[in-house]
């Protein structure tokens, strides 16, 4: 099943309550929640408060993106805050099998990120206990970025992988999916699309039903 996460990395953060009942109003059934370090990327977001005051208003599944070093730090309060799933960077954890865990031990859903440069062999020997993965579509840590064209293929060839060990994974895409290239995703074999700039730009409730209107077509 096609999902639609709009990422309130874009979000009017002056009206956050609102864009986000805006989007849920519409349809779509994540929230993509972008948590920066300053380190792991350079940038710096959303923490505790946010999450849990936007928990309050909305039943939409918190897909928590963790782009931090050392996650494990702070599971259990992401979890505590209202994570549904939450997501590491394989690159930030030493010890994958060990953080992956921890994040089901809160009873929620767990998934890794690559960035676009990070074979799929890193998932060589975690795949079988992960509810998603996430492959960056461009390099993390700033929104508005233009789609990396050979990102196309390492969905093409995680979707290989995912089929041809019988399992039932989501493939969530992030960075630079647009109206006139999230096909081409879709048909690559992701089926959970993050969108920031492209849904919280404009007409919160237009552009998801167009989003929308694509993914269940």
């Amino acid at each position: 099943m096609n999902k639609l996460a709009p990422s309130i990395l874009s979000a009017d953060f002056a009206a956050l309550g609102e864009d986000v009942k805006k989007a849920e109003q519409a349809g779509a059934q994540y929230l993509h929640i972008d948590v920066m370090d300053g380190a792991f990327v350079p940038s710096l977001s959303l923490g505790f408060p946010v999450i849990q005051s936007i928990r309050k208003l909305t039943d939409m599944v918190f897909d928590v993106h963790l782009m931090i070093c050392d996650p494990d730090r702070y599971i259990a309060e992401f979890a505590a805050a209202g994570a549904d799933i939450i997501t590491v960077h394989a690159e930030a954890c030493p010890h994958l099998n060990r953080t992956i865990a921890a994040i089901k031990e809160q009873g929620v859903k767990a998934g890794v990120v690559l960035n676009p440069a990070t074979p799929l062999t890193e998932l060589e020997y975690i795949l079988e206990d992960l509810d998603m993965v996430l492959l960056m579509t461009v390099n993390p840590g700033f929104g508005g970025q233009k789609y990396i064209e050979s990102c196309t293929r390492k969905i093409q060839d995680l979707r290989k992988m995912i089929t041809e060990r019988g399992l039932d994974i989501d493939i969530e895409v992030d960075g630079g999916i647009k109206l006139n290239n999230v096909q081409k995703v879709l048909d690559a074999g992701a089926n959970v699309i993050v969108a920031g700039s492209a849904v919280f730009g404009g007409d919160v409730e237009q552009n998801v039903k167009d989003f929308l209107e694509v993914l269940n077509a």
